[in-house]
């Protein structure tokens, strides 16, 4: 038996007991006489004495332990004269009379440590030491736990866990595939599964009506803080059902984890239109936890002589509270943080709201005291308040004020993580318009119905078409999305249609599924959440890396087993792959 007890498990009430424990050295310290070593494992650390009395052989084991030593120590629990509270176990310590070394360590690259030493490359790289340190572990701790819960609260309600296949047909529409060559279909690929979509609408054709499934996916994307080229969903499909429907289970869901897990209490969620999403947040995924919406100006901005202004197609602003205050310097700030390549605004126009009431601007020349006062009337601004104005194209300057606003919340403390505001986007469009294959694409998947009233423009005007869809959005983030899908082989044929696929194009991709609907298709809806970011939101963590046991780094690499990886010449002609000596590694 290696060990009677975990690391964690000891308590006062134990006292007397003779125990054996095996983990980590998580540090030695030699004080006079006496040696104590912090013995670690997932469960916790106890403290280990070695004193004056013990056997020679136990000195003499002990002398030669280092970090990360893998021992097995007995011993009888006794009270610890100086108690430490930081930890569960602090109340007591070991008393040893036996150590085993069970596997010798070198030193390690960074300290095991919450406080480390080691950059992101290089814990990235011994991920298997990093995932030691017990921030790390809690992290994956929460996670476990979260899909406990949701697979509880799932099947409590007549939902059935179904896997799907992870070898399947590639996908040109969505985003970009990973694909698997057959070795026994030369020439013939696979894809990854960027979702599990057409297989969980063929379960509702099956008579599945609840199935759920906590799934990895795939997407050749670039990647970000909250997107790595796998990643897991909780997929979630539903049979006769409406929008509604759907929203009531999994807004339930959410705040069943948010109460089980942070203890926060969520209340019904709102909903707000996508456009009015965009024209007051400038974006799909609003972060409600502060104001400072924005407010349109172009009507009393323009007819001036500012030539800026009067050739602009949309005139926006924020007002920021408190900061009329701004120095030049902080203002320059700004200016170039819109103008950077990720933003793209040209400039940035300012009007000072002054406590005495005055008002001081950047384009004074052109406009009035008085007309600058209306301004600030329709952005409701305060004496001390701070207008900051975009302008340009509507669709562009919007998500541009939108970063201006998330730079400004953040800059103010407005982004508490320990504030939870979700909210339902809904009324997408269903459609968007892509200006270089100057055709239209599904804004979600080309499965998601059209609003009921908006059908007849799918003839006639199908860029004004809205979608059946909804995403649920928490802080600024987009945590799940899903939509209301086709179940009529007519309309279904319509929507490939707008999207320019001939009869034969959309048969040859997509022909299981129409096929399937010929055998009655039930209505259905469903969504999907990002497993990931719910975790790292739950985590308290900007990035979703955290909460993955073996993620890849920002360039899709995994440095600690160096894959991507060239494979053996031998594969390839198995493959009957030959690669272009013309493209560069």
């Amino acid at each position: 038996m290696y060990r009677t007890h975990t690391c964690g498990e000891l308590r006062l009430e134990d006292a007397g007991k003779s125990v054996c424990l095996s983990g980590w050295v998580q540090k030695v310290r030699k004080l006079g006489a006496m040696t104590f070593v912090d013995l670690r494992d997932r469960y916790g650390i106890t403290q280990l004495v070695v004193g004056e009395n013990a056997p020679e052989e136990v000195k003499n084991s002990v002398a030669k332990l280092g970090r990360e030593f893998v021992i097995q120590a007995k011993g009888t629990v006794i009270e610890r004269a100086s108690k430490n509270n930081k930890i569960l176990t602090g109340d007591i310590e070991i008393d040893v009379n036996e150590v085993n070394v069970l596997s010798e360590s070198e030193v390690p690259p960074f300290t095991i440590e919450d406080q480390t030493d080691g950059g992101d490359e290089i814990r990235m790289k011994y991920r298997y030491l990093d995932l030691r340190r017990p921030c790390v572990r809690k992290n994956l701790e929460l996670r476990h736990r979260m899909a406990q819960l949701v697979r509880n609260y799932l099947s409590e309600r007549n939902f059935i866990e179904v896997e799907t296949p992870v070898l399947i047909k590639s996908t040109p529409e969505g985003a970009r595939d990973f694909v698997v060559p057959s070795r026994m279909n030369r020439g013939q690929f696979y894809a990854l599964p960027q979702s599990p979509q057409t297989f969980k609408q063929l379960l509702m054709v099956s008579g599945f009506d609840r199935y759920f499934q906590i799934v990895k996916c795939f997407r050749d994307e670039d990647l970000r803080a909250d997107r790595q080229p796998e990643f897991t969903q909780i997929d979630c499909e539903m049979s006769f059902v409406e929008q509604e429907d759907v929203q009531e289970i999994f807004e339930g869901m959410i705040r069943h984890l948010f109460k089980e897990i942070r203890g926060v209490d969520i209340p019904k969620l709102e909903k707000m239109t996508w456009i009015d999403a965009m024209e007051q947040y400038g974006c799909d995924k609003p972060d409600l936890r502060f104001g400072m919406k924005i407010v349109e100006l172009t009507d009393v901005a323009k007819g001036k002589n500012f030539a800026v202004f009067d050739s602009a197609d949309y005139i926006g602003a924020i007002c920021a509270p408190k900061c009329a205050g701004y120095t030049r310097k902080q203002l320059d700030e700004l200016t170039e943080f819109v103008k950077r390549s990720q933003i793209g605004a040209k400039g940035l126009v300012y009007v000072k709201y002054n406590e005495d009431g005055t008002m001081k601007s950047s384009v004074d020349k052109f406009y009035t005291e008085a007309d600058l006062k209306v301004w600030a009337e329709r952005c409701q601004a305060e004496p001390g308040d701070l207008l900051l104005i975009l302008v340009g194209p509507k669709f562009k300057t919007l998500p541009q004020l939108c970063e201006l606003r998330l730079e400004m919340g953040n800059r103010l403390g407005l982004r508490d993580k320990n504030v939870f505001k979700p909210l339902w986007v809904v009324d997408f469009p269903l459609l968007e318009w892509d200006e270089e294959t100057q055709r239209f694409y599904a804004m979600h998947h080309p499965f998601t119905a059209p609003k009921t009233e908006d059908i007849p423009l799918m003839d006639t005007d199908p860029g004004k078409v809205r979608a059946n869809a909804y995403d649920m959005v928490i802080n600024g983030v987009e945590v799940g999305g899903g939509s209301i899908r086709i179940h009529d082989s007519a309309l279904q044929a319509k929507m490939f249609d707008c999207l320019g696929f001939t009869p034969e194009a959309a048969q040859a991709q997509f022909g299981f599924l129409i096929g399937a609907f010929k055998y009655g298709a039930p209505p259905h809806g469903g969504l999907a959440f990002g497993f990931d970011r719910l975790a790292s939101m739950f985590a308290g963590l900007d990035s979703i890396r955290d909460v993955i046991a073996f993620p890849k780094n920002n360039s899709g690499r995994d440095v600690m087993i160096d894959s991507p990886s060239e494979i053996a010449q031998e594969q390839l002609d198995e493959l009957g792959i030959e690669l272009r000596k013309d493209i560069e590694k």
